[in-house]
């Protein structure tokens, strides 16, 4: 029960802090309206580095289906199981869920004073810069490949501590989205997209946008998976 506690609040206070972020620079009467894309890129690291501090023992601190399905077809640990897998990535997606809720609930002001559509809905959501659906898709399995396969990677750096280890995977998470997030809003992981966008869907939003499940369900949730999955073969293939 634990590891699915821990997956759930992890997954919800990562939502809050990484779409906060979003609403808090983008959405009209904020305070920190116009902050910039330096802002979220750096807040979305610290809003995965900071419940996997407390997370890590009790769950692993995955917080990501794509993840998550890479650990367990790794097949190393005991708590990314196959009989695990779906109560976990169930928690992960509620957990987003609940965590677009809340941030929903926090800026209610900030959205109604908001317009337009697309910018609401990008405070819960990815959206691609330039819609191209096969570039779109390619760029997510391209961010998730590296984000997992940098992750496993870690496992060759000689004694290295678990705590380090989380300092480094914000770094990852900020790397890509340096690099990569212009193009799609880097999403690499399917609760992340999923979640919230669901909760985009149910909410009494003013004006929302369309929750444009096509492009959400083919880039943002199939394409982190397949990079997982592609990361964790190119990583088991390699002669360490």
């Amino acid at each position: 029960m634990l590891p699915f506690i821990g997956e759930f609040l992890g997954t919800m206070i990562l939502i809050i802090l990484g779409d906060g972020v979003v609403a808090n620079v983008t959405l009209n009467k904020s305070g920190m309206k116009g902050a910039g894309s330096i802002q979220i890129t750096l807040a979305w690291g610290l809003a995965v580095m900071l419940p996997a501090f407390v997370f890590g023992k009790a769950s692993g601190a995955s917080f990501n289906p794509a993840l998550t399905i890479a650990l367990a077809a790794q097949g190393k640990s005991d708590i990314y199981t196959w009989a695990n897998v779906p109560g976990l990535i169930i928690s992960e997606i509620l957990g987003a869920f609940v965590g677009g809720i809340i941030v929903y609930i926090l800026f209610k002001d900030q959205f109604d004073a908001t317009d337009d559509g697309a910018t609401k809905r990008g405070v819960f959501c990815t959206a691609p810069a330039v819609r191209n659906m096969g570039r779109n898709f390619f760029s997510e399995v391209v961010g998730t490949f590296i984000l997992v396969f940098t992750i496993l990677g870690l496992a060759q750096v000689p004694e290295l501590n678990a705590g380090v280890a989380k300092l480094l995977v914000f770094g990852i998470i900020v790397s890509i989205g340096m690099s990569l997030g212009g193009l799609t809003g880097y999403a690499i992981n399917p609760a992340r997209d999923l979640g919230p966008r669901i909760a985009h869907a149910v909410l009494p939003i003013k004006n929302k946008a369309d929750n444009d499940w096509g492009y959400g369900i083919v880039v943002a949730v199939i394409g982190p998976i397949v990079g997982a999955l592609i990361a964790l073969a190119i990583y088991n293939a390699i002669p360490w």
